[in-house]
């Protein structure tokens, strides 16, 4: 739900959940009374070790074990007089948060200065992060889950990368499926580049299908609260518009209020045939952070 000709977003003047409003506590329990079988679909990606990486942007995943079994023995032993042998094994990670299935936080982008509901960059960054619009204020989710397979649009399995999927596209695979976005839906699109995620990352990154921002623009116009996809952008890279880099992001981030769910899993949905279900997604409280590692569950 865009904000206003003066960028002010419908929820208030001091607003930082954007679109997250709308998943009401009726929307909750509505989506809750769709489970039927009590089964699970996991819709992300692990973290681990070799991960894709956009250079410059993106720093690479780095685990390591902290405190090894020599390690606790001895201290535990030394410190705590440990007669039981106990061992414990620690680790230390360093990641950048948009590393795999993520969601981005409303301050990871702005258009110019500007942030989502007219917050200035200048005032709301510093050097350990965001003052204002940290993924920590995305509340969790617990609402209804709309699934558009967009990948065979062109015949094949897979849209081809810098492939456009427009208004109508969206609109009529939604009309097939016989679903009616509702405020608070979050709708995931599978454009099936998944097939190259750790597999071949250079492929995966070097370009994606997905939305423009018309696209964008009608679904947060219809009340959704997240718009995700199996891809690193959800919206079309290289944009078409030659200069325009990531528009999608600018609209739906700062001009709607409206979360991005990066590198999703969705395979399991298309097996499936499922195109609406129970949603449970539930970011980090990570203080500050631009984005979180996310496992979002389709409970059906």
């Amino acid at each position: 739900m865009p904000a206003d000709k003066n960028g002010q977003a419908p929820w208030g003047k001091d607003d930082q959940k954007g679109a997250m409003n709308l998943v009401t506590p009726e929307v909750t329990l509505s989506a809750i009374q769709s489970v039927k079988q009590g089964c699970m679909i996991d819709l992300s990606h692990e973290l681990k070790s070799g991960h894709l990486m956009l250079p410059t942007f993106m720093s690479p995943f780095l685990m390591s074990i902290w405190s090894d079994a020599a390690t606790s023995q001895r201290m535990l032993r030394e410190h705590m007089e440990n007669t039981n042998d106990f061992w414990v094994f620690t680790e230390r990670v360093e990641l950048c948060t948009h590393t795999s299935t993520h969601v981005d936080a409303l301050g990871h982008v702005t258009i110019g200065d500007e942030m989502y509901n007219g917050f200035s960059s200048q005032d709301s960054v510093n050097s350990f992060g965001l003052e204002r619009l940290g993924i920590e204020q995305m509340p969790p989710a617990i609402t209804r889950g709309v699934h558009v397979d967009l990948a065979g649009l062109d015949g094949g399995d897979a849209l081809e990368g810098g492939r456009t999927i427009s208004v109508a596209e969206v609109k009529k695979a939604l009309g097939d499926a016989k679903v009616q976005l509702q405020p608070g839906d979050i709708i995931f699109l599978r454009t099936s580049p998944g097939q190259y995620y750790m597999t071949d990352n250079r492929t995966y990154i070097r370009s994606e299908p997905g939305i423009d921002v018309d696209a964008a623009r009608w679904l947060t116009g219809e009340g959704v609260a997240a718009i995700g996809a199996d891809n690193l952008a959800v919206e079309v890279t290289l944009y078409p518009d030659h200069g325009a880099i990531l528009p999608v992001h600018q609209h739906t981030l700062v001009e709607a209020g409206v979360h991005l769910v990066e590198n999703l899993a969705l395979d399991g949905l298309m097996e499936s045939g499922i195109t609406t279900f129970c949603l449970i997604m539930i970011p980090i409280k990570i203080t500050g952070a631009t984005g979180c590692p996310l496992r979002p569950v389709a409970l059906i």
